[in-house]
């Protein structure tokens, strides 16, 4: 089965960056220019964009809504977004504002009702977030740790109707060593709904594994992020989507 490749564009004071285990502190600008970067992902082949608010995330509230509007108006490919979308109006600003996917973390934790709701609203367009510490949910931008396991965040959505769950083994994100593909499979052995991997990818290896595992249980896995890898070239496009294609 086919694969779908989420270019990841992490927002930063308005600029495309890569962090470190989310560390806000060791970042790498990569680009000034949040539109033509989706452009260029989208010459490249990619299908979708995975966009994250990174000061939205910590300040609970959107902070770079220009440069996310700059990328909508940049491309016509479907993009899910998240970071710092906490709300009812916050989802419905940006789904009118023609975001495809809404991406829900440290409220999907904190509010499993809002997330419900909005799932029921918007069949198709809401994906949970469920970024992992040593197994345990992080949230407020994974600057808290909290006692809930991922999977058990997982399983309370399970009959909400979330277009995918997208699983982030912080550990690993940006360290370019690799997907948690044990922890990553187990949770979408445990539930129907789509799951999204991410963290971790360094090299096409990385994809070939994952997609080896997603073979081998047809389903479980809809697709992958890849951000840092991209951006340093050490995963080329054409090659990557082609493997995840096959």
């Amino acid at each position: 089965m086919s694969l779908t490749l989420y270019p990841a564009i992490d927002l930063k004071d308005g600029a495309c960056v890569r962090l470190r285990r989310g560390e806000m502190a060791d970042a790498t600008v990569y680009s000034d220019d949040p539109g033509a970067q989706a452009r260029a992902w989208q010459d490249a082949g990619f299908t979708w964009l995975h966009v994250v608010d990174l000061n939205g995330a910590f300040a609970g509230r959107t902070v770079n809504g220009a440069a996310v509007a700059a990328i909508r108006a940049a491309t016509t490919l479907p993009i899910q977004l998240g970071g710092g979308i906490r709300d009812r109006a916050g989802i419905e600003r940006w789904l009118e504002a023609g975001i495809t996917r809404v991406i829900l973390g440290s409220i999907a934790a904190r509010d499993p009702g809002l997330v419900r709701d909005a799932c029921r609203a918007f069949p198709g367009r809401i994906a949970v977030g469920i970024d992992a510490r040593d197994g345990f949910v992080a949230v407020e931008g994974w600057a808290e740790t909290s006692e809930l396991r991922a999977i058990d965040l997982a399983a309370r959505f399970e009959d909400a109707g979330a277009a995918a769950i997208i699983y982030t083994d912080i550990a690993r994100d940006g360290m370019l060593g690799g997907l948690n593909l044990d922890a990553t499979l187990d949770l979408a052995a445990r539930v129907t709904t789509k799951v999204i991997a991410s963290g971790g990818v360094g090299a096409l290896a990385d994809l070939a594994a994952l997609k080896a595992r997603a073979d081998a249980t047809p389903g479980a896995i809809d697709g992958v992020i890849v951000g840092r890898a991209l951006y340093d070239g050490r995963v080329q496009p054409a090659e990557a989507l082609a493997l995840l294609a096959a």
